[in-house]
């Protein structure tokens, strides 16, 4: 226990029998409960956490791999049955400092937030030592998440090091989470619309621990940009329309409307003056307006987003 309160760690594991025993005897005093999902392994994942020898460990096997969001969402079940007060998740590769948990357990624990959240990127150690493709990668949805999510403060969206509070998990529709590699982008969104306290915790980087990663960002960072994508107009709906009303929606629709046509006509008229064809002033100037008032509408979306969200910190 900390502050009081119960403490879980789910361990979403595949193939990960090289580290997952030394992950969990890394895992601190204070916790109560440690859920080691194995989500369809081909080696000895499953054999490695039972052989830590800690009677804190329960080992879930899935029996079919379903991806990491869907392993962490059966350790979350799992803690709902018990009542843990705060569940966190570890990843089973040993690339987070188990120091940190306890900077990670205090905010929630103590009521402060309800979702708390490692970040990787605000020292400048982060680009010395993360992959420079991941790296760059990180940044890209880190920015997509800001405006999917509205949690303009959180940065490091895929860093998978997090504590989540009992209240926030039982609002938390599981079912409806993405399984997979963007699991903790859809959560931050899920997060915003019952409007949960977000915190980033800094977190020092680890890599080349002998960790294998199965994470191929020509194809990641794609699908969780149009995951992403979709789930911005979900929270547009969601927030802004059904659960109460803000007329930052019709900002975000009609500027982005604006720009996409200003956008189109510009090419279409780029391609008409290339074939050698006149372009009129008046076309000019409609193409320019809508840009302009397109960009200037989106803008100033994302600001009343951020002034209705400045609370959730």
């Amino acid at each position: 226990m900390l502050e009081g309160k119960r403490v879980a760690v789910v361990v979403p594991a595949f193939d990960e029998e090289r580290l997952v025993g030394e992950t969990i005897r890394g895992i601190p005093d204070f916790v109560d409960r440690i859920f080691v999902i194995d989500d369809a392994s081909s080696d000895g994942t499953t054999a490695q956490a039972d052989s830590a020898g800690d009677t804190r460990v329960q080992v879930i096997q899935h029996e079919r791999n379903s991806g990491v969001g869907a392993a962490i969402a059966t350790g979350y079940r799992l803690a709902l049955e018990e009542e843990i007060d705060v569940t966190c998740v570890m990843a089973a590769d040993n690339q987070m400092d188990p120091a940190e948990l306890q900077d990670m357990v205090e905010p929630v624990a103590r009521g402060e937030v309800e979702y708390a959240k490692a970040n990787r990127l605000v020292s400048g150690e982060a680009w010395n030592v993360i992959p420079r493709t991941r790296y760059l990668g990180n940044a890209v949805l880190s920015l997509l998440t800001k405006i999917a999510s509205g949690y303009w403060h959180v940065a490091d969206s895929q860093a998978g090091y997090t504590a989540l509070s009992l209240g926030a998990l039982r609002r938390l529709d599981l079912d409806r989470l993405y399984p997979r590699y963007g699991f903790p982008n859809d959560v931050l969104v899920h997060l915003n619309v019952q409007n949960a306290r977000v915190r980033d915790v800094p977190s020092r980087p680890i890599y080349d621990v002998g960790e294998q990663s199965g994470i191929k960002l020509r194809s990641v960072v794609p699908r969780i940009s149009w995951l992403l994508f979709k789930a911005f107009w979900w929270r547009m709906g969601q927030k802004y329309v059904i659960r109460d009303f803000h007329p930052l929606v019709f900002f975000y629709v009609f500027g982005v409307l604006m720009t996409v046509a200003g956008l189109a006509l510009g090419v279409i008229e780029a391609a008409l003056r290339i074939a050698g064809n006149q372009i009129t002033t008046p076309t000019i100037v409609l193409v320019a307006v809508l840009l302009i008032a397109g960009l200037q509408m989106t803008l100033f979306a994302m600001w009343f987003d951020m002034e209705a969200n400045k609370e959730l910190r």
